[in-house]
Protein backbone atom coordinates (compact mmCIF):
# COMPACT_ATOMS: atom_id res chain seq x y z
CA UNK A 1 0.00 0.00 0.00
CA UNK A 2 2.78 2.38 0.95
CA UNK A 3 4.55 1.73 -2.34
CA UNK A 4 1.34 2.40 -4.27
CA UNK A 5 0.84 5.65 -2.37
CA UNK A 6 4.40 6.73 -3.16
CA UNK A 7 3.92 5.90 -6.83
CA UNK A 8 0.67 7.86 -6.92
CA UNK A 9 2.33 10.83 -5.23
CA UNK A 10 5.19 10.77 -7.76
CA UNK A 11 2.82 10.51 -10.72
CA UNK A 12 0.72 13.37 -9.34
CA UNK A 13 3.83 15.52 -8.91
CA UNK A 14 4.89 14.77 -12.49
CA UNK A 15 1.44 15.60 -13.84
CA UNK A 16 1.44 18.86 -11.84
CA UNK A 17 4.85 19.79 -13.23
CA UNK A 18 3.72 18.89 -16.71
CA UNK A 19 0.54 20.91 -16.39
CA UNK A 20 2.52 23.94 -15.13
CA UNK A 21 4.85 23.69 -18.10
CA UNK A 22 1.89 23.34 -20.42
CA UNK A 23 0.24 26.39 -18.87
CA UNK A 24 3.47 28.35 -19.20
CA UNK A 25 3.77 27.29 -22.83
CA UNK A 26 0.18 28.34 -23.47
CA UNK A 27 0.76 31.70 -21.80
CA UNK A 28 3.82 32.48 -23.95
CA UNK A 29 1.94 31.31 -27.04
CA UNK A 30 -1.12 33.48 -26.34
CA UNK A 31 0.88 36.56 -25.37
CA UNK A 32 3.00 36.31 -28.52
CA UNK A 33 6.37 35.61 -26.87
CA UNK A 34 7.40 32.97 -29.41
CA UNK A 35 6.43 35.25 -32.26
CA UNK A 36 8.42 38.07 -30.64
CA UNK A 37 11.40 35.74 -30.18
CA UNK A 38 11.27 34.67 -33.82
CA UNK A 39 11.08 38.27 -35.01
CA UNK A 40 13.94 39.23 -32.67
CA UNK A 41 16.15 36.49 -34.11
CA UNK A 42 15.23 37.56 -37.65
CA UNK A 43 16.08 41.16 -36.77
CA UNK A 44 19.28 40.08 -35.02
CA UNK A 45 20.68 38.12 -37.96
CA UNK A 46 20.94 40.97 -40.53
CA UNK A 47 22.99 43.27 -38.21
CA UNK A 48 25.36 40.38 -37.39
CA UNK A 49 25.77 39.43 -41.06
CA UNK A 50 26.08 43.11 -42.02
CA UNK A 51 28.79 43.65 -39.41
CA UNK A 52 30.72 40.61 -40.65
CA UNK A 53 30.32 41.69 -44.29
CA UNK A 54 31.40 45.27 -43.47
CA UNK A 55 34.36 43.96 -41.50
CA UNK A 56 35.50 41.78 -44.40
CA UNK A 57 34.92 44.53 -46.97
CA UNK A 58 36.90 47.11 -44.98
CA UNK A 59 39.62 44.57 -44.27
CA UNK A 60 40.13 43.55 -47.91
CA UNK A 61 39.29 46.73 -49.84
CA UNK A 62 39.80 49.76 -47.57
CA UNK A 63 42.25 49.24 -44.73
CA UNK A 64 43.60 46.30 -42.82
CA UNK A 65 41.38 45.98 -39.75
CA UNK A 66 44.15 44.30 -37.79
CA UNK A 67 46.37 47.34 -38.35
CA UNK A 68 43.61 49.67 -37.10
CA UNK A 69 43.02 47.57 -34.00
CA UNK A 70 46.75 47.37 -33.33
CA UNK A 71 46.98 51.16 -33.70
CA UNK A 72 44.20 51.62 -31.13
CA UNK A 73 45.88 49.10 -28.83
CA UNK A 74 49.25 50.84 -29.09
CA UNK A 75 48.05 54.47 -28.94
CA UNK A 76 45.14 54.39 -26.51
CA UNK A 77 45.24 53.25 -22.94
CA UNK A 78 43.31 50.08 -22.17
CA UNK A 79 41.58 52.02 -19.40
CA UNK A 80 40.29 54.58 -21.93
CA UNK A 81 38.84 51.87 -24.19
CA UNK A 82 37.27 50.07 -21.21
CA UNK A 83 35.84 53.37 -19.92
CA UNK A 84 34.24 54.21 -23.30
CA UNK A 85 32.76 50.71 -23.50
CA UNK A 86 31.48 50.82 -19.92
CA UNK A 87 29.81 54.20 -20.49
CA UNK A 88 28.14 52.86 -23.65
CA UNK A 89 26.86 49.71 -21.94
CA UNK A 90 25.52 51.72 -19.00
CA UNK A 91 23.63 54.29 -21.10
CA UNK A 92 21.49 52.80 -23.90
CA UNK A 93 24.29 50.73 -25.51
CA UNK A 94 25.06 53.20 -28.29
CA UNK A 95 28.33 51.58 -29.48
CA UNK A 96 28.11 47.98 -30.81
CA UNK A 97 29.99 45.60 -28.44
CA UNK A 98 31.34 43.71 -31.46
CA UNK A 99 33.86 46.52 -32.10
CA UNK A 100 35.30 46.07 -28.62
CA UNK A 101 35.26 42.27 -28.94
CA UNK A 102 37.39 42.64 -32.09
CA UNK A 103 39.71 45.01 -30.19
CA UNK A 104 40.19 42.47 -27.37
CA UNK A 105 41.57 39.97 -29.90
CA UNK A 106 44.65 42.20 -30.32
CA UNK A 107 45.39 42.34 -26.60
CA UNK A 108 48.26 40.40 -25.06
CA UNK A 109 45.70 38.22 -23.27
CA UNK A 110 42.53 38.21 -25.45
CA UNK A 111 40.44 35.95 -23.19
CA UNK A 112 41.17 38.10 -20.14
CA UNK A 113 40.26 41.30 -22.00
CA UNK A 114 37.13 39.68 -23.42
CA UNK A 115 36.11 38.58 -19.92
CA UNK A 116 36.66 42.12 -18.62
CA UNK A 117 34.43 43.46 -21.42
CA UNK A 118 31.73 40.91 -20.57
CA UNK A 119 31.97 41.84 -16.88
CA UNK A 120 31.76 45.57 -17.67
CA UNK A 121 28.72 44.93 -19.86
CA UNK A 122 27.10 42.97 -17.03
CA UNK A 123 27.84 45.73 -14.49
CA UNK A 124 26.68 48.36 -17.01
CA UNK A 125 23.38 46.50 -17.23
CA UNK A 126 23.06 46.60 -13.44
CA UNK A 127 23.62 50.36 -13.50
CA UNK A 128 20.94 50.64 -16.20
CA UNK A 129 18.60 48.59 -14.00
CA UNK A 130 19.01 51.07 -11.13
CA UNK A 131 18.67 53.99 -13.52
CA UNK A 132 15.29 52.54 -14.53
CA UNK A 133 14.36 52.04 -10.89
CA UNK A 134 15.33 55.58 -9.86
CA UNK A 135 13.62 57.13 -12.91
CA UNK A 136 10.25 56.09 -11.51
CA UNK A 137 10.81 58.69 -8.75
CA UNK A 138 11.18 61.51 -11.32
CA UNK A 139 7.70 62.04 -12.81
CA UNK A 140 8.86 63.94 -15.94
CA UNK A 141 11.54 61.38 -16.85
CA UNK A 142 9.25 58.48 -16.00
CA UNK A 143 6.48 59.80 -18.25
CA UNK A 144 8.97 60.45 -21.09
CA UNK A 145 10.46 56.94 -20.95
CA UNK A 146 7.03 55.34 -20.51
CA UNK A 147 6.26 56.68 -24.00
CA UNK A 148 9.76 56.26 -25.48
CA UNK A 149 10.15 52.66 -24.23
CA UNK A 150 6.47 51.70 -24.13
CA UNK A 151 6.95 48.49 -26.12
CA UNK A 152 9.98 47.40 -24.06
CA UNK A 153 8.19 48.07 -20.76
CA UNK A 154 5.01 46.30 -21.91
CA UNK A 155 6.98 43.23 -23.02
CA UNK A 156 9.02 43.16 -19.81
CA UNK A 157 5.82 43.22 -17.76
CA UNK A 158 4.46 40.30 -19.79
CA UNK A 159 7.55 38.09 -20.07
CA UNK A 160 9.98 39.29 -17.40
CA UNK A 161 12.99 37.00 -17.21
CA UNK A 162 12.61 35.62 -20.71
CA UNK A 163 12.88 39.11 -22.19
CA UNK A 164 16.04 39.73 -20.11
CA UNK A 165 17.47 36.51 -21.58
CA UNK A 166 16.70 37.75 -25.11
CA UNK A 167 18.28 41.13 -24.30
CA UNK A 168 21.38 39.47 -22.86
CA UNK A 169 21.96 37.13 -25.80
CA UNK A 170 20.76 38.96 -28.92
CA UNK A 171 21.96 42.25 -30.47
CA UNK A 172 19.22 44.21 -28.71
CA UNK A 173 20.57 47.06 -26.53
CA UNK A 174 20.91 45.29 -23.17
CA UNK A 175 20.85 48.65 -21.42
CA UNK A 176 17.30 49.34 -22.64
CA UNK A 177 16.08 45.95 -21.45
CA UNK A 178 17.75 46.58 -18.08
CA UNK A 179 16.19 50.04 -17.73
CA UNK A 180 12.76 48.57 -18.50
CA UNK A 181 13.34 45.82 -15.88
CA UNK A 182 14.21 48.49 -13.32
CA UNK A 183 11.19 50.62 -14.19
CA UNK A 184 8.77 47.77 -13.53
CA UNK A 185 10.76 46.81 -10.40
CA UNK A 186 11.54 43.32 -11.69
CA UNK A 187 13.20 41.08 -9.07
CA UNK A 188 16.84 42.17 -8.78
CA UNK A 189 18.05 38.64 -7.95
CA UNK A 190 16.20 37.29 -10.99
CA UNK A 191 17.70 40.04 -13.13
CA UNK A 192 21.24 39.21 -11.92
CA UNK A 193 20.78 35.52 -12.72
CA UNK A 194 19.33 36.01 -16.20
CA UNK A 195 21.85 38.76 -16.93
CA UNK A 196 24.73 36.28 -16.53
CA UNK A 197 23.92 35.10 -20.05
CA UNK A 198 25.64 38.31 -21.17
CA UNK A 199 28.92 36.44 -20.67
CA UNK A 200 27.71 33.65 -22.99
CA UNK A 201 26.94 36.22 -25.71
CA UNK A 202 30.41 37.73 -25.56
CA UNK A 203 32.21 34.38 -25.73
CA UNK A 204 30.02 33.12 -28.60
CA UNK A 205 30.50 36.32 -30.61
CA UNK A 206 34.24 36.22 -29.89
CA UNK A 207 34.49 32.76 -31.47
CA UNK A 208 33.09 34.16 -34.72
CA UNK A 209 34.98 37.49 -34.67
CA UNK A 210 38.34 36.08 -33.60
CA UNK A 211 38.21 33.54 -36.43
CA UNK A 212 37.70 36.35 -38.98
CA UNK A 213 40.63 38.50 -37.86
Amino acid sequence: MKNDQKKNMKSNTRSEKKSKLQLLHQYYTYTGFYKFLGLSIKKALPPILLFIAALLFVNYFVINVNDVLLYVTENYSDYVVFAVFFASESFLGLVPPEIFIAWSDKATTPILYLSILALLSYIGGIISYFIGKSITKIPAMHDYLEIKMAKHIKNTRKWGGFLIIVGALLPIPFSMTSIAAGMIKYSFIGYLLFGLLRFVRFYLYAIAIFSLL
